[in-house]
């Protein structure tokens, strides 16, 4: 690639990043204080300004408050991972569907990329018509030279007729921003940053809608179709793709959208209690790594398995083929583990009341969570809806893993154990072996469950289909209904030999296991 061409992209892209989206930040900011509103989060959690951006996310809906006011958009633009950034869902009665059923997150200002501070300003402030035009014209800047650039580059010819018009468009919105101009226009290429603004800069999320096709495909081969063929570029957006196909993958798996941007279930045919779902695929031995049994493992949406080994103090990171990816050194002994997200695992570690968490892909600690009245030892974690869950002796804490901040406590009937997240459930078992009820707790109707098995439960986990296999003391795995009331013995997995784990990865479609020194995946037939 040309550097000067590659330099005039960076100037450019510099403009946006470090003039432009800060002073749409800043003029959003004036108009939610000049309402009396403290932050970001306080504005977009009002009613007028949650029922707008709703509704440029969803269509053809009715709201149950204040329908008078809800407007039926040709088009959507505010993109998924832009509404799930603002707000998270709560669960409410079926078919309704309004913003009402929505809490918004703790969104701060630094969140929002251009085209979302754009989206807000134009949508929901009260701005001049002169304000308004400009706006308008630089986001549509971004657009045509940024967003669908994939070569990283501009040349001198179209740099000559851009540059000017975007001096005078912020210029007009901000004419203090003289001196950063010229400031950016004279800094040299840095590759390591220009890499990290064209990710910001590119939309990613619009490509992979344009290549649908193509999700259950590698990034290799997204990065293909998508264009990019500069190896520099392609770096930094393998971390972006995967992080934003293990969504996508999940979202799709999970249910489907119309055109309108209506959820519709996707339609699974329910298992037969007890039917054959899984074959053997492979069983990795590991009685020569391993001093004593494994305790936990879970696998990534990518297919790896990461192994707790407690005494050695490190996670191992196997291929389910048995190969060996990698060994991560642990400060602490790994009890237990849950995926966060595709290169990102967090765990509890035997004598401490903290959940730490790590990326396996670069064999970093990110984060130190310090739980207080946390057990020491037997306290497993797992996550629910981007959310860490722990036990706290006879509670489960919902923790926002990105703040380390306890949003709910959730008391229980017993000491819970084996903790499991899925859908709008969390599944746990009792920590005394003589109790043979399966617990959960169902967000839908704010209560716990019950369901009485042959045998005390010892680990969990949720199928394609939302039913459930529960791993028993008596070396049993009992199938259990979706609605959690029934259940069959699955014939196929029995004389698991007290398997310490069971674990079903939605993307993967495979079952994996936990027995003493040895970790069995199951492809699902």
């Amino acid at each position: 690639m040309d550097p000067d061409n590659r330099r005039r992209y960076f100037i450019v892209g510099s403009v946006i990043l470090e003039i432009v989206t800060p002073v749409f930040r800043q003029r959003l900011e004036i108009d939610y204080k000049s309402k009396g509103l403290g932050c970001l989060q306080d504005f977009i959690n009002s009613k007028p300004v949650i029922h707008i951006l709703f509704h440029l996310r969803h269509t053809n809906i009715k709201c149950c408050v204040d329908s008078t006011n809800c407007r039926n958009r040709r088009k959507l633009p505010l993109n998924y991972s832009q509404w799930d950034l603002l707000y998270t869902e709560n669960p409410g009665p079926p078919k309704h569907h309004c913003h009402c059923l929505y809490t918004t997150n703790n969104v701060k200002l630094d969140d929002l990329d251009i085209t979302l501070a754009s989206l807000i300003l134009l949508n929901c402030c009260n701005l001049t018509p002169n304000e308004e035009t400009l706006i308008k014209e630089l986001r549509e800047f971004k657009n045509n030279y940024l967003s669908h650039n994939t070569k990283g580059a501009i040349t001198e010819k179209e740099y000559q007729t851009l540059w000017n018009d975007l001096m005078t468009y912020v210029l007009q919105l901000d004419p203090s921003k003289q001196d950063d101009f010229i400031r950016i226009q004279n800094r040299p290429l840095d590759d390591s940053l220009c890499n990290k603004y064209f990710v910001c800069l590119l939309d990613i999320h619009k490509k992979l809608e344009e290549i649908s096709d193509k999700l259950e495909s590698s990034t290799d081969e997204i990065l293909t179709a998508m264009n990019i063929n500069n190896d520099q570029l392609k770096v930094e957006l393998i971390t972006k793709l995967e992080e934003i196909l293990q969504y996508v993958r999940c979202q799709s798996s999970k249910e489907k959208t119309d055109r309108h941007g209506i959820k519709q279930q996707h339609l699974i045919q329910p298992y037969k209690l007890g039917q054959s779902i899984f074959t053997f695929h492979h069983q990795t031995n590991l009685s020569l790594v391993v001093e004593s049994g494994i305790l936990d493992a879970v696998m990534m949406d990518d297919g790896r398995l990461v192994i707790c080994l407690p005494i050695q103090c490190r996670l191992l990171i196997y291929n389910t083929d048995g190969s060996q990816l990698d060994s991560l050194p642990i400060q602490g002994r790994p009890w237990y583990v849950t995926a966060v997200s595709n290169s990102t695992v967090a765990v509890t570690l035997y004598d401490s009341k903290c959940i730490e968490m790590y990326d396996i892909n670069n064999k970093l600690k990110l984060q130190t969570i310090l739980i207080p009245g946390m057990l020491q030892y037997k306290s497993d974690i797992t996550t629910l809806n981007k959310k860490l869950i722990v036990r706290v002796d006879n509670r489960l804490q919902v923790i926002n893993h990105q703040t380390g901040e306890v949003i709910q406590t959730i008391k229980t009937e017993c000491h819970p154990w084996r903790l499991h997240g899925s859908g709008d459930r969390i599944f746990y078992c009792d920590n005394y072996y003589n109790n043979n009820k399966l617990y959960w707790y169902s967000y839908t109707d704010d209560r716990h469950h019950t369901l009485t098995l042959p045998s005390p439960p010892r680990s969990m986990t949720t199928l394609l289909d939302g039913s459930l296999y529960a791993m028993c003391c008596d070396e049993s795995v009992q199938h259990v209904s979706t609605d959690g009331k029934h259940y069959k013995p699955v014939k196929t997995l029995q004389s698991t030999l007290m398997c310490n784990g069971i674990h079903y990865n939605l993307t993967q479609r495979k079952l994996l296991t936990v027995q003493n020194k040895h970790v069995t995946v199951y492809n699902e037939i």
